[in-house]
């Protein structure tokens, strides 16, 4: 009976599994660890390229509407100031002057603490699932420690971007609990800045890309000068991107460093706009499903048309049930000719496509489909992770570990068992397995310690199926093996054709 730890130590557990086999490691842990940076270990990097690849291939391989390109993470700065990320790339940012800490301004929660009517002090809190709960019990907590009579009211809770300049001082930090130390909200621009060539003045200044997609719309025309696409198509990249966020948080959710899956989908002015938003959003909803993300996990969210920018007619956010509350995963925006728009007038080369049935040029529109690996490989651990009593052959109960990770993604495809290390006969035949399946797809060979503990390791690590290679393999006819699945420990017999033909059913 699966007994999957309550929300509050999931997270614990998925970041000690993901150390411990070698998913995720903190960066440069020798020195004490970069806050906002990670290291994939022997797993995570193949777990990590299963996910890319599968995007890939169903995004560009499998389709023929959609090419792909590689652009670069350091491109002319002109392109920032074109997009808008110079100007406008910022989140706002609160310091505690105490304790040196930053806050993200929209992060940071407070609410006046009123008794019978009169407001008597103020409470704060991080942002979290129970935001609203935290500052009410720290409301009544402020009550009782001021010896306050009367009624207390309902906490009307709002974040620091909203907050009076006289309230400010009366807001406590929460590193110190104390009023008076936090700043008032300011920008704060999240672009890592370089410098290029041997200089380091105002000439030299580049940046990190904070996202893909605008190498994309800077090499539009190349794309269309250099190939047969027609509209309406798309173009998808994989990379890189850089955002020094003000306060990382949950693990690798929001990091500094961090990879994108984008893809730019061109349509004609005047083609419904709303339909292939709709159409994309279901297929990023069931790519997601293809991956082994449950369905029930899964939800949208429409952003209100005030809170969208000028040039956007809509973006949905597909969000996902992370064990520290429901955050987004995959966003699919309707972002209009505004991208293209603002880099021809800003290198003053047009970004237009000839209609040969107006005979007129225009500037397409796009939607925008873009997701983090990152993001997607935390989902995958979070749905996947689970805690199981089990009973052995003798009775016993013990407990197991799971990953249950889709084919598709595991790092790990098949693990190839030989029932004794020391029978040359066992051993043989099953490196000989071994060695015909590596060519197509990652495997293992473990021979060491009992076989039920060679079956935990591997559930731990997410490998949907171990086969053994056991007496009955060597000496009698069929030449079979034990085929043992991860998720209901069943075993069965099995050829080598029926082993390949599961392969190549499930993992594509």
């Amino acid at each position: 009976m699966s007994t999957t730890p309550a929300p509050e130590n999931q997270m614990e557990a998925i970041v000690s599994l993901a150390k411990r086999r070698g998913f995720v490691y903190p960066s440069s842990e020798i020195y004490g660890g970069f806050n906002g940076f990670f290291d994939y270990g022997p797993l995570g990097v193949e777990l990590k390229k299963n996910i890319r690849d599968c995007w890939w291939n169903d995004m560009v391989r499998r389709r023929d509407d959609v090419v792909g390109i590689e652009t670069s993470i350091i491109m002319h700065p002109k392109v920032w100031e074109a997009s808008g990320h110079v100007a406008g790339f910022t989140d706002p940012l609160v310091d505690c002057k105490v304790s040196k800490q930053r806050y993200r301004a929209d992060q940071l929660f407070f609410a006046p603490v009123v008794i019978d009517g009169k407001t008597v002090g103020y409470v704060s809190a991080l942002e979290s699932e129970k935001t609203a709960e935290d500052l009410q019990a720290a409301a009544e907590s402020f009550k009782r420690k001021k010896g306050i009579q009367g009624t207390l009211l309902p906490v009307a809770i709002r974040d620091m971007t909203e907050a009076q300049p006289d309230e400010i001082a009366l807001i406590p930090s929460p590193a110190t609990g104390e009023p008076g130390s936090l700043t008032e909200p300011r920008s704060f621009n999240m672009m890592f800045q370089t410098n290029v060539g041997a200089m380091t003045d105002g000439s030299s200044v580049a940046y990190l890309r904070p996202e893909t997609a605008q190498g994309m719309f800077v090499d539009f025309k190349n794309v269309i000068d250099t190939t047969r696409v027609k509209l309406p198509f798309g173009i998808a990249q994989i990379g890189k991107s850089f955002r020094n966020e003000i306060t990382p948080r949950n693990y690798i959710f929001r990091s500094r460093e961090f990879e994108q899956m984008e893809m730019e989908y061109f349509i004609h002015e005047d083609a419904d706009w709303s339909q292939c938003h709709q159409e994309w959003i279901e297929w990023c909803r069931q790519w997601l499903i293809s991956v082994g993300l449950p369905e029930s996990h899964l939800s949208l969210y429409a952003h209100p048309k005030e809170k969208l920018a000028f040039y956007s007619r809509g973006t949905v956010d597909i969000m996902f049930k992370y064990p520290f509350g429901v955050q987004e995963l995959w966003g699919i925006a309707a972002r209009g000719s505004y991208d293209l728009t603002q880099h021809a007038n800003a290198s003053g080369k047009p970004q237009e496509i000839f209609d040969e049935t107006t005979k007129k040029k225009f500037v397409p529109h796009v939607i925008e489909p873009a997701v983090g690996v990152d993001r997607i490989f935390l989902a995958v651990l979070c749905a996947g992770y689970a805690e199981e009593d089990v009973t052995d052959e003798k009775g016993n109960v013990e407990k197991r570990t799971v990953l249950r990770l889709s084919p598709r993604i595991a790092p790990v495809k098949v693990a190839i068992l030989p029932l004794l290390k020391n029978k040359e006969a066992l051993t043989n035949r099953a490196k000989a397995l071994y060695t015909k399946l590596k060519r197509n797809y990652a495997v293992q060979y473990d021979d060491g310690g009992a076989i039920g503990k060679r079956y935990r390791r591997q559930d731990e690590a997410g490998t949907p199926w171990c086969v053994t290679i056991d007496f009955d393999t060597v000496e009698k006819e069929g030449d079979t093996f034990t085929l043992r699945e991860r998720d209901s420990m069943a075993q069965r017999r099995i050829t080598e054709t029926e082993l390949l033909a599961l392969l190549a059913e499930h993992v594509y």
